[in-house]
């Protein structure tokens, strides 16, 4: 097994990066000591290179099972970028012509051929089946394992016979990978590929740098749109509409209003769809308007915003689609129209499926009903349905965070509730218990005769609503859960027994009634932005000009984060490129040149002195987020706001800039410093390490006394160096 030290050289000889991000690592190691593994890890969070740097690393050929042709083609793509040998990667699917699928077999039984990507339907095919037995399979990796499972949003029945096929191939280490996985799904896709054994790696589900957002869907949805993109000029972004003639008029409309649109459906003809994907990915476009058939692991990092016209049928999907926002960490919009009508709607359509498909598709869609109607913080919810508690009262960037709405005592409500449940022997759906609650007169309440019950009609002092979101918050504060198998029958948990002997305060958040205009929120994101912003435009013309010549993404080339550090620390031979987050050795030198050429220009033509001393110990200190948290600094972003973008606590960020004036960088924190400190303790400490021999924390405190908290004097103390030591 290669040990760490390699591991880390063969990801910045082959990726470019200097770290590994989460659990990358550990996930590599328990493939290439050859055990199974099922990784859950969010969209952007990297799933793909825990099986593209094995494959490298490892004997043989690394089949990847995946379910759409189009990301297939763009994965080849970029491991093909990533090295110098074209052969390094093929897929096999029904596009390709006979003479292709030699060439690629040639490739495999050379050994060029490291990643062999295959749709579930070639792999059934008698003749690949025949040809793989005879050659050396390095892993399986299931990708999208998620599709497994009729709980999945994306569940394709072929998915499940790829068990039956490996058996029949040859046996070799499975990994699955999947972006969304409840507990049950995650169940599901175990059994099925018989990898109950298997090291799970499971990442968190939270992405800080994306913004939720619910709006009312009005009759102007249209014009909502229309100006919330003119808003965000030039930005990359993907519309979901449920239907394909919706796909359609709305991008007509786009069009029609000076918008750069596309549509993309499945009722398309394939050349078309392509057609309309690459010029998405190229820039030749900024919106592509699309149904769900579209995205499923297309790799554009740069993102900005993913808007549902309608909302989905199911918080997995949500999660999937909104989850191709922001994959390169920067920042992410989602905004989604909702109204109940949608619902209604979407409940029709699957009326004449089997009745047990129709009461998981109901499940479902209640999910994300109580997901739009919520006031609770949009992350809290999105994360407790994936089997992740969040800790934080308010994230700081979803529409109900911002503003938040009026809490409000319910510990008598949850009682009710909790009694409700108890009297009707844990038996039914929360819709039921609200009948029960509001004394309906439903035939299947009186067939039970629970309208003899005590509770029957105890909560018609309040609306529904209110009902709704006091077992949704019971739910999540784990008071109350659901029986996902029996189709979301609520149980009273433990913690809800001991509430019902010994009642603590409970409070919830309820809806205001009227709908009010949506606004345009502040969105806090996690995006960086280049010191020079001339040379970083500059830098992206260039890209998009090499892009258009070699017929590749822009974003293959460099991404956006990388240009942003040249933007700022002016790299200009290959050698100092190398040192750049996201550029390997491979990457320098197919496409270096020109952009040091560039940067060595703009430096001479501005006379810009290059920080070389930072260059060196902070880029090679493998430091993207030091670099990130300079230009930010420089755009006199409040500190507090810079620790919230970057997912850290303020502590955290107050470590990273000391070890940015440590490194001799200087940088100027008084914009922060003015507003937050009284001006005779900022004096004060300013005079008293002035003054003292050594800049130790602990010393100062003991000097200065309880008067000064320890966060203003690490603050000036960072001033201080960064004056006069710097």
């Amino acid at each position: 097994m290669a040990d760490r030290i390699d591991l880390t050289a063969k990801l910045k000889q082959y990726f470019g990066f200097d770290n590994f991000k989460g659990n990358q690592e550990a996930i590599i190691e328990n493939l290439l000591a050859g055990n199974d593994t099922f990784v859950l890890m969010p969209t952007g969070g990297g799933k793909s290179l825990c099986y593209q740097l094995p494959s490298l690393l490892m004997e043989g050929t690394a089949i990847v099972i995946s379910p759409l042709i189009a990301l297939m083609k763009n994965q080849v793509d970029a491991m093909r970028n990533f090295s110098e040998e074209d052969g390094v990667a093929h897929f096999i699917n029904s596009s390709l012509s006979k003479s292709a699928i030699e060439q690629v077999r040639v490739d495999i039984v050379s050994g060029k051929t490291k990643l062999l990507y295959v749709a579930p339907e070639s792999l059934t095919k008698e003749e690949n089946i025949d040809f793989l037995r005879g050659v050396k399979i390095s892993f399986y990796a299931v990708d999208e394992s998620h599709c497994i499972s009729e709980w999945g949003h994306d569940f394709r029945p072929e998915y499940r016979r790829i068990r039956p096929i490996i058996n029949k191939i040859g046996r070799a280490p499975v990994i699955a990978l999947t972006a969304t996985a409840t507990p049950k799904v995650q169940h599901d896709i175990q059994k099925n590929l018989g990898m109950a054994d298997a090291k799970v790696f499971k990442s968190s589900f939270n992405r800080p740098n994306l913004f939720y957002q619910v709006r009312p869907k009005t009759d102007n949805v249209d014009k909502d749109i229309i100006k919330f993109i003119k808003n965000n000029e030039g930005k990359s972004g993907i519309i979901y509409c449920l239907s394909r003639k919706k796909v359609e008029e709305l991008a007509e409309i786009l069009v029609a209003n000076g918008i750069k649109a596309l549509p993309y459906h499945a009722g398309m003809d394939s050349a078309t769809r392509t057609e309309n994907q690459d010029a998405f990915l190229m820039e030749n476009v900024d919106v592509i308007v699309a149904t769900i058939a579209f995205g499923m692991g297309i790799d554009k990092p740069d993102v900005r915003y993913v808007i549902h016209y309608d909302i989905p049928k199911s918080l997995e999907g949500y999660y999937q689609e909104t989850g191709r926002a922001g994959r390169d960490g920067g920042e992410g919009q989602c905004i989604t129209f909702y109204t109940n009508k949608d619902l209604q709607k979407l409940e029709k359509f699957m009326q004449g499926k089997p009745i047990a498909e129709q009461e998981i598709g109901k499940q479902l869609l209640l999910e994300t009903a109580a997901y739009a109607e919520s006031s609770l913080c949009r992350r809290k919810v999105l994360l407790h349905y994936f089997g992740e508690e969040y800790l934080e009262d308010n994230c700081g960037n979803c529409d109900n965070c911002l503003k938040p709405k009026k809490l409000v005592e319910a510990k008598e409500l949850l009682l009710t509730v909790l009694e409700a449940i108890k009297a009707v022997k844990e038996k039914f759906k929360a819709e039921y218990i609200i009948d029960v609650l509001l004394g309906r007169e439903t035939s299947e309440i009186q067939d039970h005769l629970h309208d003899d019950l005590d509770v029957y009609g105890s909560g018609v002092d309040q609306e529904e609503r209110v009902w709704s979101a006091v077992i949704m918050q019971a739910v999540i504060a784990g008071y109350l859960e659901k029986d996902v198998e029996n189709y979301g029958i609520l149980k009273i948990t433990d913690a809800g027994k001991k509430f019902m002997k010994h009642p603590v305060s409970f409070k919830v958040v309820t809806e205001d009634s009227e709908d009010e205009e949506p606004e345009e929120m502040p969105v806090k994101t996690g995006a960086a932005c280049a010191v020079d912003p001339a040379l970083f435009s500059m830098l992206k013309d260039l890209r998009k000009k090499m892009a258009k010549t070699l017929n590749l993404p822009p974003y293959v080339i460099f991404q956006d984060p990388s240009l942003e550090v040249m933007s700022t620390i002016y790299p200009i031979t290959i050698e100092e490129l190398q040192n750049i987050p996201g550029v390997g050795a491979g990457k320098a030198k197919r496409y270096g040149k020109e952009f040091c050429e560039l940067i060595k220009k703009h430096c001479e033509e501005n006379d810009i002195e290059r920080p070389e001393d930072f260059r060196v110990k902070t880029v090679a200190n493998k430091s993207k987020l030091k670099v990130s948290i300079i230009q930010s600094i420089d755009r006199k972003v409040a500190l507090d706001d810079i620790a919230v973008a970057k997912g850290i606590d303020f502590n955290e960020l107050l470590d990273e800039i000391e070890a940015i004036v440590y490194s001799g960088t200087k940088i100027n924190i008084d914009y922060f410093l003015n507003d937050v400190m009284d001006e005779y303790h900022l004096e004060d400490i300013y005079e008293y390490f002035k003054e003292s021999e050594t800049d130790s924390l602990e010393e100062a405190i003991n000097e200065l006394g309880n008067d000064y908290t320890e966060d203003e004097i690490r603050l000036v103390r960072i001033k201080f160096l960064s004056e006069l030591a710097n």
